[in-house]
């Protein structure tokens, strides 16, 4: 796609939120979309007609992936999310999964493929986006304790020191493997946009004192791996939307501008008037609304996020950066809280485009 389809998008002021839970949890039987996969394309293309946007995002569901690769041992469907190695995958573990990595994907990431298809096929006017975990993040979800051996690895320890680092080696070799067959098979759906979902790659789990001191972790266990799967997008011609919603430094949003991101999903722990001179005015920025807050009316009521709304639009306007006033993350239905994240974006959204109407 045009960059400048991005920045049209931006100077139009559109606002959106990441809200296909939000919709699905509208539906009759959520339970029976998510095992259809047309059934969820249309969940898709509701919730972009929904909240008026051409941009067709898909569910954020960062669990996918780490069932289609956990299938190769054969768990309980029950217990994928709750697994974890401890501390590392066997070597018979590592020979078992790469094998059957090429095997079928799991029912629900085959589910969200074929929605990725159904909105390139049914709805010409969206752009059918897809979505995957990036590989740190996955990497993450894979093991016990992750933070020890990340933190070993960025202090040069190699697996001979200190067997705990293998780990880190192994899942992030195992998370690369299921997230590129999962990156390609939404690409040949149809997907023209990839959403990168890296949450994990923040200042928890990655020492910003061992990267400022000169430490190549960033840059080895995060920024390599993803700069694979922009090559991948680029051999597609697909654009890249990049998230990480976690707390991050300075440097760390240097490194994602690297790779050149149509569009950057930033989390609210950083506002986005101080984060935009770091980067290029070819990504638009997008978010970032507390939504993880927007069931909760004692904690965020409605008038606080229009508040929010007006400080992000007026302060934007003010350093001159067209963006897309949105969530920091995606919207998820909370039960019994529905009404209340409803009123929410549509008040952001009812702000958005008032300021819209008066530019």
């Amino acid at each position: 796609m045009d960059r400048h389809y991005y920045q049209n998008l931006a100077e139009d002021r559109l606002c959106m939120p990441i809200g296909a839970d939000v919709v699905l949890h509208a539906e009759p039987d959520p339970a029976a979309v998510l095992r259809d996969g047309v059934a969820l394309g249309r969940v898709v293309e509701k919730t972009a007609r929904r909240f008026h946007t051409p941009l067709a995002m898909p569910l954020m569901d960062l669990q996918l992936e780490k069932a289609t690769l956990l299938r190769g041992l054969n768990l309980p469907a029950a217990d994928v999310a709750s697994f974890h190695f401890d501390p590392a995958p066997t070597s018979e573990q590592m020979a078992t999964l790469r094998r059957t990595i090429t095997g079928p994907l799991a029912p629900r990431l085959q589910v969200q493929v074929d929605a990725v298809a159904y909105v390139a096929r049914q709805a010409p006017d969206l752009l059918p986006c897809g979505m995957t975990i990036g590989p740190f993040s996955l990497m993450t979800k894979l093991l016990k304790d992750p933070i020890t051996p990340v933190y070993l690895s960025g202090a040069g320890m190699t697996v001979a020191e200190e067997p705990a680092v293998a780990g880190v080696e192994r899942g992030l070799e195992l998370a690369m493997l299921v997230i590129e067959r999962s990156l390609r098979a939404q690409l040949e759906a149809g997907a023209k946009a990839i959403f990168i979902a890296e949450p994990a790659a923040n200042k928890v789990y990655l020492s910003p004192k061992q990267i400022e001191s000169g430490s190549d972790v960033f840059e080895r266990l995060v920024m390599t791996n993803l700069r694979r799967y922009k090559a991948i997008l680029d051999e597609y011609g697909a654009d890249l939307f990049f998230h990480c919603c976690g707390e991050l430094t300075d440097q760390m949003i240097a490194s994602f501008c690297t790779l050149d991101p149509a569009l950057l999903s930033l989390g609210s722990s950083r506002p986005l008037w101080e984060v935009a001179p770091l980067v290029p005015a070819r990504t638009v920025l997008f978010g970032n609304l507390p939504s993880k807050r927007f069931y909760s009316d004692s904690a965020l009521p409605v008038s606080a996020v229009e508040d929010q709304a007006c400080e992000l639009l007026d302060r934007m306007q003010a350093i001159g950066r067209p963006f897309i006033l949105g969530s920091e993350c995606d919207v998820l239905s909370v039960c019994g809280c529905e009404a209340s994240i409803l009123r929410k974006i549509d008040a952001f959204m009812t702000v958005g485009r008032g300021c819209a109407a008066a530019a």
